[in-house]
């Protein structure tokens, strides 16, 4: 089971996780990783299905890859409306969709976001993609892709206080937006999702 840690690994998960989502003890995970003991077939089958891989590339035979999964990336999207029904992408056009990998997949909803305008320079630029993970909820330090009543989704990194949320730009020419708790709900402010990863253009 040479391939069991690398696939739980690039899953986001630690043993004990794999081994709650399994029904197994967070041992037994340690010795199918280790090579201490192997699981049965159905057990294989399924964290197969659970990390996004096929047995044969979970047992590290040859000629075998993990299966990628395509969503589409969406342009500016108005607030109130469901980014997964928004279709201003072309299906024929491969540049409006990006692969992410099974395993990552497997780990919840995501969408593709092209950036707009110049809020989070330097690290995100006008036309980078990134991948977000659909949650309503973040940590303070993450980058969500977050609305604010009848303005389009955003970009911004999310600080929360005692008294509300705090959104922040990266590019210090854009002064940090301050909505109270009664705000959140009266605009309202709506995360999202959690930006994962950003796939920059050069």
């Amino acid at each position: 089971m040479l391939k069991l840690r690398e696939c739980r690994r690039r899953a986001g998960m630690n043993q004990a996780e794999l081994a709650a989502r399994m029904g197994v003890s967070r041992s037994a995970i340690a010795m199918w990783e280790s090579g201490g003991s192997q699981p049965d077939l159905d057990k294989l089958v399924s964290l197969a299905s659970l990390l996004g891989v096929s047995v044969e590339y979970l047992l590290d035979c040859e000629g075998d890859t993990p299966r990628g999964v395509r969503i589409p990336v969406y342009g500016n999207v108005a607030a109130g409306v469901p980014i997964d029904a928004v279709t201003d992408y072309d299906p024929e056009d491969p540049d409006d969709f990006v692969e992410i990998d099974a395993a990552t997949a497997a780990g919840g909803e995501f969408a593709a976001l092209r950036i707009k305008g110049s809020s989070m320079e330097p690290r995100f630029a006008e036309g980078d993609v990134v991948i977000v993970r659909r949650q309503p909820d973040a940590e303070s330090g993450d980058i969500v892709i977050v609305t604010v009543g009848d303005e389009e989704a955003t970009c911004k990194k999310l600080q929360k206080t005692p008294d509300g949320l705090m959104l922040i730009s990266l590019n210090p020419a854009y002064a940090p937006m301050f909505y109270s708790r009664r705000e959140c709900v009266s605009l309202p402010v709506r995360i999202y999702g959690r930006v994962v990863e950003l796939r920059a253009r050069f």
